[in-house]
């Protein structure tokens, strides 16, 4: 392409900018965005993106994200076209207030990243999120134009080296992904978790959208025969109106089939259909849906257990909308999901629909109180950064419970929370003298988990102190807060006190501390932080008395004892002697069967198997650990120490043994057993370990412990499995710890 083609394509790009913004296009407005184009266009002459294209297209791009799939207006369509100019060339943030005024000179501030060294303890990617959510407190736009420039980065991630792919995957399945949801931009969100998919697992997702595509042609005869009747009632009762199915996104698909351990055939709400429908002005828009709901159930029997109510209670990020599930034609369970025009632009759009409705109601909403939650959260947060994304995600991503006072007001918590994170909730004070709750007017313990609909009163004594211990089980951020703010200087002390009592011990062993030596200590006691180590070394509640046994241990896999893989050429050196991995920064591992030393370990969080998708993160030793990529802690890693994360893959495995679980159901009959065991005793490449199958009225279940060499072999029995009469269903379990 050349100079004068790629400037009329830029320029064609502007236009379109300028077209997908409504609010761009008065004189004065066009002149601020053209005049921000301008500079940015100035700014970035000369550089390109990794594909190769001009890098004046990106914020271009971001711009209209931002204003035809999110609906800002102006100053958030001139704060993405310069959301790169002050990270990337010399123009200051000052000269952009001077040019622009403070406002878009903050939000472009809260845009660029941070730039101070933070010390190795530290994850700059959890500083700056951390720095991202302060800003969004002043000004949510801030947000709202990140999520558009990561969602066109995912888009574009196909020319960035496997190992930076994984990063970026990674932090926004963790991250961005569930923070768009929770602001209500669901098509966003969907499309962020599939191509987060898309580059962490590409088979699973190569497979699936095949999948997908082949049953929407099959569901297209299904979904006009539903929806004739639903449209003749509508019509008949003169409603405008709009009636269409939509498929699950292919994440959705795949999340449910990990949860639920099902193949995607056994899914049956993979299709959802969607009335959409424009109210009546004289009628109140909850009494028109439960109208339609009605009218549907009258055609279709619906199934008592799936209604969802978020018409009478929104969710948190503003959504409103009648779910339920209807017996169709053919015998087959279809979700309808019923929503007014305001309701689906909401649902859509998220935040800035939100805004554009929020006159008509008066009251704060649940998104208003969200916020107000994370600017608390901020504030009362302690240095470690990456305590507070445990904390922020744990809190403000999961999903919501209602829970009633006794007066029959709503408090809205996370689920999982218990009734001493209720009593927080209410004020601090109410906390620290919290000894019990009457839940639904039973006596209930503090530790007690709430569920949703509950009615709590909370029991207060004068006599009680706030104790320590309760950390164990509150999950609430504000809890965790108030708990730690009572015991902060007695902390401090205690992990001093933890520190010296550790070295004493260590020096008589004639050892001092070190990284090798605490993560064993850690590993023993089930401890992540050293700091939480040394506090309960301090505080007694940890002892010392086995550090002989502890240190001694091998760090093998606890299962199977011969995980000595490693790769590149044998050094020759001794076994005993130290010796640093160079781990190659671009390019891919590939690890095989060349015995040298243990460079590298199969982490036990997930325990991946030779033909898994794995990737290795790099500890403070220089050694790689193994993780599968489905491991929610290599999802948590790619998200916070990207920087550590190198691909890799597996090479031809047929020496080593790899411990492996099996899950097995059918009709109970005789000899079954006789028979699974003669398929698996016939097959060279495996071996069993252990058996355990228990029947019930005729049905057994059971599960089988195998050392096999690869998922190839570990597929092939499976299939001959399937083949004896009475088996219905047998599966891999993947031995992943949540």
């Amino acid at each position: 392409m050349t100079e004068r083609e790629e400037e009329k394509m830029i320029r064609d790009q502007f236009e379109a900018l300028i077209d997908a913004c409504p609010k761009c296009q008065t004189e004065e407005n066009r002149k601020l965005v053209t005049k921000a184009f301008e500079l940015a266009h100035h700014a970035h002459k000369g550089m390109r993106r990794k594909s190769g294209e001009p890098y004046i297209l990106h914020p271009l791009e971001v711009a209209r994200i931002a204003a035809e799939e999110i609906g800002l207006g102006t100053k958030g369509v001139i704060a993405s076209l310069l959301h790169d100019v002050v990270e990337d060339t010399d123009y200051t943030v000052e000269d952009l207030q001077n040019m622009f005024g403070e406002k878009i000179a903050s939000i472009v501030s809260g845009l660029t990243k941070l730039e101070e060294v933070f010390d190795q303890s530290s994850s700059l990617q959890a500083e700056n999120f951390r720095k991202l959510l302060l800003t969004m407190i002043e000004d949510v736009r801030v947000i709202l134009i990140k999520l558009a420039d990561r969602l066109h980065n995912m888009r574009t991630l196909n020319s960035m080296p496997e190992r930076k792919r994984l990063k970026i995957a990674g932090e926004t399945i963790y991250f961005y992904a569930p923070l768009a949801h929770r602001l209500g931009l669901y098509a966003i969100k969907s499309e962020l978790e599939d191509l987060s998919l898309k580059y962490e697992l590409p088979k699973v997702f190569n497979e699936l959208s095949t999948k997908v595509k082949e049953s929407e042609e099959k569901h297209e005869e299904f979904i006009n025969s539903f929806k004739a009747p639903i449209e003749q009632r509508l019509a008949g009762e003169g409603y405008e109106f709009e009636v269409f199915g939509r498929h699950k996104s292919i994440y959705s698909i795949w999340s449910k089939m990990q949860k639920k351990d099902l193949p995607f055939e056994e899914i049956y709400d993979i299709l959802a259909i969607r009335v959409i429908f424009k109210p009546k002005s004289h009628l109140p828009e909850k009494t028109q849906c439960w109208a339609i709901y009605s009218m549907i159930t009258d055609i279709y029997k619906p199934k008592p257990d799936r209604l969802r109510d978020w018409v009478s209670t929104p969710k948190a990020n503003g959504y409103e909308a009648l779910h339920s599930t209807v017996m169709g034609p053919n015998g087959k369970w279809v979700e309808i999901q019923i929503r007014t025009t305001r309701m689906d632009e909401i649902a859509e759009r998220g935040f800035a629909a939100h805004w554009k409705y929020k006159a008509q109601k008066e009251k704060e909403s649940e998104l208003d109180r969200w916020l107000n939650m994370v600017k608390e959260l901020l504030e009362n947060q302690e240095s470690d950064s990456m305590e507070f994304l445990d904390d922020f995600k744990l809190n403000l991503f999961a999903s919501e419970m209602m829970i009633f006072t006794p007066k029959g007001d709503v408090k809205v918590l996370p689920t999982g929370a218990t009734a001493l994170d209720f009593a927080f909730d209410i004020h601090t004070d109410i906390g620290y003298k919290c000894i019990g709750a009457k839940v639904n007017f039973k006596l209930v313990p503090l530790s007690h988990q709430l569920k949703s609909g509950d009615q709590v009163e909370i029991i207060t004594s004068e006599k009680q102190q706030p104790k320590y211990d309760w950390l164990n089980f509150v999950t609430t951020a504000r809890a965790k807060a108030r708990i730690k703010d009572a015991f902060k200087e007695e902390r401090k002390e205690l992990i001093v006190k933890g520190e010296q009592i550790l070295e004493k011990a260590l020096n008589k062993k004639k050892l001092t501390i070190n990284s090798r030596i605490l993560r064993k200590i850690m590993n023993h006691h089930n401890i992540s932080k050293r700091d939480e180590l040394y506090f309960k070394i301090g505080r007694g509640s940890l002892k010392l008395d086995d550090l002989h046994k502890v240190l001694s241990t091998k760090s093998s896999n606890k299962w199977i004892r011969y995980w000595k893989l490693s790769f590149g050429k044998n050094s020759g050196k001794d076994d005993l002697e130290e010796e640093q991995v160079e781990v190659p920064k671009k390019k891919e591992l590939v690890l095989s069967d060349a015995d040298e030393k243990d460079q590298f370990t199969i982490s036990e969080c997930c325990n991946p198997i030779p033909g898994d998708d794995i990737l290795a993160y790099v500890d403070e030793d220089e050694k790689l650990i193994l993780h599968s990529r489905k491991c929610p802690i290599a999802i948590k890693l790619m998200s916070s120490q990207g920087d550590r994360i190198v691909s890799a893959q597996w090479e031809s495995h047929k020496i080593l043994s790899y411990l492996a679980l099996i899950h097995l159901s059918g009709i109970d009959q005789i000899g079954i057993v006789n028979k699974i065991t003669k398929v698996i005793s016939e097959d060279q490449n495996v071996n069993m370990r252990s058996i355990n199958i228990e029947s019930h009225d005729g049905i057994f279940e059971g599960s089988i412990y195998l050392y096999i060499h690869n998922t190839e072999d570990l597929n092939n029995l499976i299939l001959n499995l399937m083949k004896i009469k009475g088996v219905h269903n047998v599966s891999r379990q993947e031995r992943i710890k949540s």
